[in-house]
């Protein structure tokens, strides 16, 4: 979900606005891929470099809007059928959040309509490392080590790999994303920045995804 600090700027508005605006985004994205028919949608809130990196100020924000949108949006989702899982180094984060994505973990959704994994503190380098010490902690021997073990100790387990990877906000390349699940994902770039993003651009993207012949590297 790239471009929300661009989207803000160019409008004279403070950071944290941008980000505002793409949580609206992705509320009405997964409303809109639920109504497509997709059944998992995976999004890239924050890495473990933007943790790092990012001013304070802007970390924190972020934070807190994370706070105040699970007691409206998530909460919202939730309630219309939104499976909601957090894919990340979650003992990184602040408590409140620790304590937010417990509460999410703990709601049991009825008639599930779409799974939304939201990577939070999340590094695709930093979840193989983790798979690798989750195996060597397992006592699994070098020789019984397959795809399907190291899958089981990701923290998508259990979850289907990603069929299309959208970027938004004209950037090409995966930045950290899902490095083992996207290896052979279609990859769609486009210029739109997060905010600006709608349903008719996902539709657009599930459209050009349908029209790709996959073989699996065959």
């Amino acid at each position: 979900m790239d471009g929300n600090r661009r989207w803000a700027r160019s409008r004279g508005l403070p950071d944290i606005k941008g980000h505002e605006a793409g949580a609206d985004t992705l509320e009405k994205t997964v409303e809109a891929a639920a109504k497509l028919g997709v059944k998992t949608v995976t999004v890239y809130a924050l890495s473990t470099e933007n943790v790092k990196e990012r001013a304070r100020r802007e970390v924190i924000g972020l934070f807190k809007l994370l706070k105040i949108g699970y007691n409206t949006k998530l909460k919202r989702m939730m309630e219309n059928g939104v499976q909601v899982s957090i894919l990340g180094e979650i003992e990184g984060l602040p408590k409140a959040i620790q304590q937010i994505i417990n509460q999410v973990k703990q709601t049991y959704i009825e008639n599930e309509a779409i799974k939304l994994n939201i990577a939070l503190n999340y590094g695709g380098r930093r979840e193989l490392l983790s798979a690798l010490k989750g195996l060597i902690k397992d006592g699994v021997d070098v020789d019984k080590i397959s795809e399907e073990t190291v899958d089981r100790h990701l923290y998508t387990n259990g979850q289907a790999d990603p069929d299309l990877v959208i970027r938004t906000g004209g950037r090409i390349r995966l930045s950290n994303f899902l490095l083992w699940q996207t290896a052979y994902s279609e990859l769609y770039f486009t210029k739109k920045l997060w905010p600006d993003f709608g349903a008719q651009d996902l539709k657009k993207a599930v459209e050009w995804y349908q029209s790709q012949k996959r073989n699996f590297g065959k």
